[in-house]
């Protein structure tokens, strides 16, 4: 047993290099061994014959003359070779005992290496592992390639590779004769829907034509259509639910099955979700601009869940019965032409890993048959790696519940994993080239995408997208907006490589390089921004046309303002959306001297734009105002200074950004004077940001007047309404005065 526990011990302290070694040859290599500090071991010595030393020789004076140096070396051989002998034995019996002698620091690099290698078993722990361990070599060889993924930095699954692989598998049970069921289908018919050169050159042109249509649910729908033959769509009778696949038959009314309360009973589809999944089974471009947290975005993203397990599993069934075919007939017609030119159909870009959580989950639920478990690889490690652990929450915040519900989960934004879909079978971490569908986040595809330069980077993975989905787009714009468009820019470009593809079964518009106008986009806010809507104008063109909800409310936030407030709404002139200098002119020739005297101290400015704030605070760093800054950037010792120096009066102005607002929700004390260098992205900011001067109200004795400015310009047309509300923003817009003036907190407005 000793010597059991000491050959265990041996074998873990050698390197990678050394266990190679001895895999390979059976011992270790000879510059290991340390023999001079073994002891020597008494042992009758008897030579070979040789010319030198007769055998009868050697028996006669052996015991009488003295070892030669020779003799010595050869003594020192035999011993070696008898103690390998010994540890040889000891191998067969302990599954790879190992000799000792290697260096302290080769000891401490070793440690570290098993270490990893343990952590590395731990978390890709799979039923397929129990088999492994009963095969060491293959263990072994598994560990070694999962430690050269984790040196990559990425962990993807390559175990299941031949399970999940679209090219070898053939159609399940009841599959196999959907054909003429298919046909009939929209999913077909926008698949061998085949486009002119003609009618290509049309949509790039960007003339569409315009109309407009009110949902019961969806409101007032704005429509345009590139070409002609394919109209604008009309009453919801006119889009009714799409077909769904045999697989989601059973499990599609349980949609809200993911987000239903514990104990509680599952709600119905809702009307809202009929009709998004009516609009989504056209494959035109949808952009839903009422996607708020609190409300409808967990409906959203249940009813994209179902349209995208429900595209994904039609392609394939395709493919897996057109593979059936081919093994039968031996025969490739044009009727095989069933995939693009990488196997990546369905891109999902979501802010934070939390939504990459809940939209497996939707998955999951949607798929699992009733009364069974479904077969989802890698299960465990995407929970540890996507969930949130029960230490990490921190304790309940007084913030609204509007921030609870985006910031709640894990909050990490650097992100990205493949799943496949194989009948009723889903494998995580599948490799990106053979996966079915993408979740990410805009920074975590970038740092794959690279950018132009670069020599390590690749994009081929997005040339075959046929369904875009970007979920809470008006998050993105409080991350870096630049992400997003890098990625729109590398999606459904022709690829490099070819990547294997059998170019036989390659649609023709993929070959063409036309998979932009078969693309459908579906773009989900809790606001209507220029921006987001640039998405759908500059980098969608599909064939069918677009659909974009338009928020009209009647009321504004303006009204949830609770503080005796007179709000000055000044309007400037500019010739762009982008035209920042007119802005910057108007606020420092107009407003800011107002602000330069004494009286007017406490004065807070609120910038929705990072690089509006920048040059706000250059600028006033260079005129030499007393003033304190916070941004999202701000450490939280500068923010507490700042906070403190401002609630004291001893800062007459604090800039604060927007950014920093939406993550941290601090309540500013001791406002008087409140600025809106630009009006809020989102309207419930603005009654936020006024209702803090209460805090004033409450601490200070004497009575205290207040005052709110707030600029615009014509382009601000969707936030000041989402503000004043639609009748009076039309009235601000339209009117031939720049200044409006309205008070809060008494009975009525004027």
């Amino acid at each position: 047993m000793g010597k059991r526990r000491r050959g265990n011990q041996e074998i873990t302290n050698l390197t990678k290099k050394q266990k190679k070694h001895l895999k390979e040859f059976g011992e270790q290599h000879p510059f290991h061994d340390n023999v001079v500090d073994r002891p020597e071991k008494t042992q009758i010595l008897r030579l070979p014959d040789s010319p030198q030393h007769p055998e009868h020789d050697s028996k006669e004076d052996s015991d009488e003359e003295q070892l030669s140096a020779y003799q010595k070396l050869l003594t020192t051989m035999i011993q070696d070779a008898d103690d390998n002998s010994e540890d040889e034995e000891s191998d067969g019996e302990d599954d790879g005992d190992e000799v000792e002698g290697e260096s302290e620091e080769e000891e401490e690099e070793e440690e570290g290496n098993d270490a990893e290698e343990d952590l590395e078993e731990e978390e890709g722990e799979t039923p397929d592992n129990s088999q492994n361990k009963e095969h060491p070599e293959k263990t072994n060889g598994d560990i070694e390639e999962n430690e050269k993924v984790e040196t990559e930095g990425e962990f993807t699954d390559k175990k299941n590779e031949a399970a999940f692989c679209l090219e070898t598998n053939l159609p399940a049970e009841g599959e196999e004769n959907m054909g003429e069921q298919e046909e009939e289908d929209i999913f077909a018919k926008h698949q061998e829907t085949e486009l002119s050169e003609e009618e290509v050159g049309q949509i790039l042109q960007g003339s569409k034509i315009k109309s407009q249509v009110t949902w019961p649910k969806l409101g007032t729908l704005q429509c345009m259509c590139p070409l002609e033959h394919f109209p604008a769509v009309g009453q919801p009778s006119s889009a009714p639910l799409p077909t769904i696949h045999k697989t989601l038959e059973a499990n599609w009314c349980l949609l809200n099955q993911s987000f239903a309360p514990e104990g509680g009973a599952v709600t119905d589809v809702t009307e809202l979700q009929k009709e998004l999944l009516g609009l989504m089974g056209t494959y035109r471009d949808v952009h839903f601009t009422n996607s708020f947290p609190l409300r409808e975005a967990k409906e959203v993203r249940s009813t994209y869940c179902l349209h995208v397990l429900n595209h994904v599993l039609k392609a394939n069934t395709r493919v897996l019965r057109n593979n059936a075919k081919l093994k039968e007939t031996k025969d490739v017609n044009e009727e095989f032409r069933d995939q693009g030119i990488t196997r990546p159909k369905v891109l999902i870009l979501v802010p934070f890993r939390d939504g990459v959580l809940r939209v497996v989950q939707t998955f999951i639920t949607l798929l699992e048959p009733k009364g069974k478990k479904m077969d989802v690889s890698n299960k465990k490690r995407f929970k540890e790696e996507y969930g949130e652990e029960p230490g990490e929450s921190p304790a309940k915040l007084h913030r609204p519940d509007d921030y609870h519900a985006v910031f709640s989960g894990n909050t990490d934004d650097h992100f990205r994993i493949g799943v496949s879909i194989m009948k009723r079978s889903m494998r995580l971490y599948s490799p990106f080239y053979s996966s079915d569908i993408i979740i990410a986040s805009p920074l975590g595809l970038r740092t794959v995408l690279g950018a132009d330069g670069e020599k390590k980077r690749d994009f081929d993975f997005l040339s075959s997208i046929e369904l875009l989905i970007v979920d809470q787009a008006d998050v993105f714009l409080m991350q870096n907006w630049e992400h997003l468009l890098h990625v729109l820019k590398y999606l459904n470009l022709q690829p490099l490589d070819s990547h294997g593809v059998d170019f036989s079964r390659v649609r023709m518009w993929n070959l063409n390089n036309w998979a932009a106008h078969y693309r459908q986009t579906l773009v989900f806010s809790a606001v209507q921004e220029p921006q987001i809507t640039n998405i759908l104008t500059k980098h969608c063109h599909n064939y069918r046309g677009q659909v974009c909800s338009k928020t009209i409310p009647k009321v504004g936030s303006i009204c949830q303002v609770l503080v005796q407030l007179p709000h000055v709404f000044q309007m400037f002139h500019s010739d762009s959306f982008m035209d920042q200098d007119a802005r910057f002119q108007f606020f420092v020739d107009k407003i800011l001297p107002q602000y330069r005297d004494s009286v007017m101290s406490q004065t807070f400015i609120y910038v929705p734009s990072y690089f509006d704030f920048v040059r706000l605070r250059n600028y006033l760093k260079k005129e030499d105002f007393s003033f304190a800054s916070v941004s999202e950037y701000s450490q939280r010792s500068e923010v507490s200074r700042a906070r403190h120096y401002f609630q004291k009066g001893e800062k007459q102005f604090m800039l604060f950004s927007e950014r920093f607002h939406f993550y941290k929700r601090y309540t500013i004390k001791g406002i008087h004077n409140l600025i809106f260098y630009g009006l809020p992205t989102y309207a419930h900011f603005y009654s936020e940001v006024c209702n803090m001067l209460q805090t004033g109200v409450r601490e200070g004795g004497a009575s205290v007047s207040f005052t709110c400015t707030a600029l615009y310009s014509r382009y601000d047309m969707h936030r000041l309404t989402a503000i004043t509300g639609v009748d009076r923003a039309a009235q601000m817009l339209q009117s031939k005065k720049t200044v409006h003036l309205f008070i809060t907190g008494e009975e009525k407005n004027t």
